[in-house]
């Protein structure tokens, strides 16, 4: 594996991130037009699901917003190329702008000026995983804005324990509204410190729809606050309806006993993920 291939691989995972949502994303937007009653939360599923067939035909971005693309990297320690990941998924990112092509994200925070090529100080965003081994798998998941203005960062009481975890998931959720573009994925992330949690959250998001925590009192907890938040009545779109998230993920980290991080990261309908993964040498990209 060169550098070209690596930058071609991740290239094509941009690409395939933007223009698709998960295939279980969208058998679960197909499930939620079956459970939905009434005609207006069936209009607004059917559109989303017009949408992606859209951009999977045209292999087009499935929303004007591409997002910030962000990477999760699992790299093995014994991963001989290392050193030019990190100059790879630049670069990649800065062609992947242009031959999308992706809407130019990348702003100064102080004089607003635009990189034009969505990258910039600390951008992309690039989470990183090592592990055992020689391997290589790198996920893409471009995070639009509206579902990210969205995110919130509680440092609970701990004396609230996991009563006060369940209120403020559900009652961000009730916040939200129709603003990031419901039906959602929710990730939460619960300990650690502040910037753990909301990180956890975020990687949370990765963990396939429909798919349950593999610790059993995890999982029981996603499943209640998965009932309770569509109890809400927000809706596709916020137009009202029994679908208002497709799933709730939860990932944790131990925490200081006297502080209890909680923190919630919606992804929007477009729940788009691509992978990039080395086997047997050579470079797949799966989405």
């Amino acid at each position: 594996m060169n550098q070209g291939d690596l930058e071609d691989g991740l290239v094509e995972a941009i690409r395939k991130a933007v223009t698709r949502v998960t295939s279980e994303t969208e058998d679960a937007l197909r499930d939620a037009v079956d459970k939905e009653g009434s005609e207006g939360p069936k209009v607004q599923l059917n559109a989303i699901l017009e949408n992606i067939g859209v951009g999977k035909g045209e292999c087009a971005p499935i929303c004007q917003d591409t997002g910030t693309i962000t990477f999760f990297v699992e790299v093995g320690t014994d991963f001989p190329h290392i050193k030019i990941l990190k100059e790879s998924i630049h670069n990649a990112v800065k062609r992947a702008s242009k031959e999308v092509p992706l809407r130019p994200n990348a702003v100064h925070p102080i004089d607003h000026t635009n990189t034009g090529d969505n990258t910039g100080r600390f951008i992309p965003p690039i989470h990183w995983n090592v592990v055992e081994g020689d391997g290589l798998k790198i996920t893409v998941m471009p995070k639009g804005g509206g579902s990210e203005n969205m995110s919130k960062l509680v440092m609970m009481t701990p004396g609230k324990g996991l009563k006060g975890v369940k209120e403020i998931v559900i009652d961000q959720v009730a916040a939200m509204e129709g603003k990031p573009c419901p039906p959602t994925v929710v990730g939460v992330g619960i300990g650690g410190g502040a910037d753990v949690a909301l990180e956890l959250a975020k990687k949370a998001l990765l963990r396939p729809v429909g798919t349950r925590h593999p610790e059993e009192k995890i999982a029981v907890i996603e499943e209640e606050l998965l009932d309770k938040v569509n109890q809400l009545g927000i809706g596709p779109m916020g137009v009202g309806g029994k679908t208002t998230v497709l799933d709730i993920k939860i990932e944790y980290a131990h925490r200081h006993p006297a502080s209890f991080p909680v923190a919630v990261v919606p992804q929007c309908w477009a729940n788009r993920q691509a992978v990039l993964e080395l086997k047997d040498g050579k470079l797949e990209v799966k989405g």
